[in-house]
């Protein structure tokens, strides 16, 4: 079994317009809420073994202050095709990983993250910006994965939930 962290990036500022969608930055609450959720994940023990971004600046910011507050001496990968991914891509990649990984954690974008929980997940489940789902799946390496894998949405974590 692997366990699969799918985590929709901070809440971003929308405050300057003319910035494209790429490149916006984390609001201040978003700083906030990686902090409250790097506690929740330390003390339930899920710090990943790798870690897969989205290179937006929103979703790569949320990821690498993640792994500040966690402590995280892992591997980041920014990976250009996250960005605004569809959940095929997400499994294409993701069953690209080695199998000594057994947690990984993908920080991405709407509306494919949510997607991609309901293609693993055994119910519909809504990812607002900070939350993250925690997904069991009944696979032995990551290279069977496929989007018909079975899995089961063991915990999804809201910002509310940790604030």
């Amino acid at each position: 079994m692997k366990t699969l962290l799918i985590m929709r990036h901070a809440k971003s500022s929308w405050k300057e317009q003319e910035i494209p969608d790429h490149d916006r930055p984390l609001k201040k609450r978003g700083r906030k809420d990686i902090g409250n959720i790097a506690k929740v994940l330390k003390k339930k023990g899920l710090v990943p073994d790798l870690i897969l971004s989205s290179t937006a600046t929103r979703a790569k910011d949320t990821a690498k202050l993640l792994i500040d507050k966690l402590g995280y001496k892992g591997k980041l990968e920014l990976l250009e095709n996250l960005y605004m991914a569809e959940p095929d891509t997400y499994i294409q990649k993701i069953a690209t990983v080695g199998n000594k990984i057994d947690t990984l954690l993908i920080v991405g974008h709407n509306p494919g993250l949510e997607g991609l929980v309901m293609t693993f997940g055994d119910k519909i489940a809504s990812l607002p910006t900070g939350s993250i789902a925690k997904i069991y799946l009944f696979i032995d390496k990551w290279s069977e994965l496929t989007s018909e894998t079975d899995g089961e949405i063991n915990h999804i974590w809201l910002p509310e939930d940790y604030r």
